[in-house]
């Protein structure tokens, strides 16, 4: 009877929630002749509508069949998945990167679905040892975002990853800081979730090979080592920055990124400064396995190079311990669970520009 009950109830919730999403879908169509709707807001709806639509289809069917719908707490779904091959057998290698394609995020959204909400997604076949955090710094760069989510999600699931993607803005028009911006992403990923590997990536930078895996390896792993940029070549033997990966062990053992690189240049030699400090080598994919396409741009505004960082390399030995995540300090502003990524805006303490 208590069964019966509670899906008469449920049933009715959904009813009730089925008219509610209409209301608003032809709501928000009449709106949108007269005033237009936000690209974001545009994605959002499409994934509650879909959402619903799943819901609705789940209940229906078990309406239908008659199966109790409570919530089976007890038993896990992946108690019976494996874990995955090292090697992911969907891999293609080579792929055609282009920029020059107008895209909306509800363009991209179709293109990458499934995820869960905040960029999440696990292998459903399998399960993976790779838990990776993906952290991109940020500010005012949304048409490279799109670009960067349209092609790295479909990457990221075909490498078979238990991954998030975490974009980290920072808030306000003071002077830019990458490095501090990581520090607090892989700050942030980790209340989250048990993450045991973080690739840190800017977001004009796409891989030419599904083959340069994103996960960790035995020592620290820099990514983008052939950039078109560079004509699909290292700039010098101690470059690091664009793309890089390192474990949760590797990252804490350097005690993270500098914090006070403000402005362009000179965070990623600390970086790979503190690696060879503690005893760790920088690994490398081959120039053919670590192509990667920029997006062409001008220098961010407030970003400008700073004559101050290169200055700051060679006292890495001794300010190391002293600058990092031991003394991360900012503010988190605003936390958004987008579909496709978590966007997490915070106050880093940026002087003014």
């Amino acid at each position: 009877m208590l069964k019966m009950l509670f899906k008469l109830v449920s049933l009715f919730a959904l009813c009730g929630l089925l008219c509610f999403s209409v209301a608003v879908f032809y709501k928000n169509t009449y709106a949108a002749s007269l005033y237009p709707v936000s690209d974001r807001n545009k994605q959002r709806l499409l994934v509650i509508h879909e959402a619903i639509q799943n819901l609705s289809s789940k209940v229906v069917k078990g309406q239908q069949e008659n199966i109790d719908l409570t919530v089976n707490t007890t038993t896990s779904e992946n108690a019976t998945l494996g874990p995955c091959p090292a090697d992911p057998p969907a891999l293609v290698g080579p792929l055609r990167v282009e920029f020059n394609v107008k895209r909306t995020l509800e363009d991209v959204w179709n293109a990458v679905r499934p995820l869960d909400i905040g960029g999440r997604y696990r292998p459903p076949d399998c399960i993976s040892s790779h838990k990776v955090a993906v952290i991109v710094p940020f500010r005012n760069r949304h048409e490279h975002l799109k670009h960067w989510l349209y092609y790295l999600h479909p990457i990221l699931k075909r490498q078979q990853l238990d991954y998030g993607v975490y974009v980290i803005n920072q808030d306000g028009d003071g002077v830019f800081n990458r490095a501090k911006l990581l520090n607090v992403g892989y700050v942030e990923a980790l209340k989250e979730y048990d993450y045991n590997c973080f690739v840190f990536s800017d977001v004009d930078l796409v891989p030419l090979n599904d083959r340069n895996l994103y996960k960790c390896f035995d020592q620290p792993r820099h990514l983008a080592v052939a950039m078109d940029k560079f004509n699909f070549g290292l700039p010098y033997n101690g470059f690091f920055g664009g793309v890089s990966s390192l474990s949760k062990q590797q990252f804490e053992k350097i005690n993270g990124f500098p914090n006070t690189y403000w402005g362009w240049g000179g965070e990623d030699d600390d970086l790979y400064n503190r690696v060879n400090i503690r005893g760790m080598s920088v690994s490398r994919p081959d120039l053919l396995t670590g192509k990667y396409k920029m997006v062409v741009h001008q220098r961010d505004l407030h970003n400008e190079p700073n004559p101050k960082n290169p200055g700051k390399l060679v006292h890495t030995r001794w300010s190391m311990d002293k600058d990092g995540l031991n003394t991360l300090k900012y503010k988190v502003v605003k936390i958004e669970k987008e579909p496709m990524y978590s966007f997490i805006t915070v106050d880093i303490e940026a002087p003014p520009a």
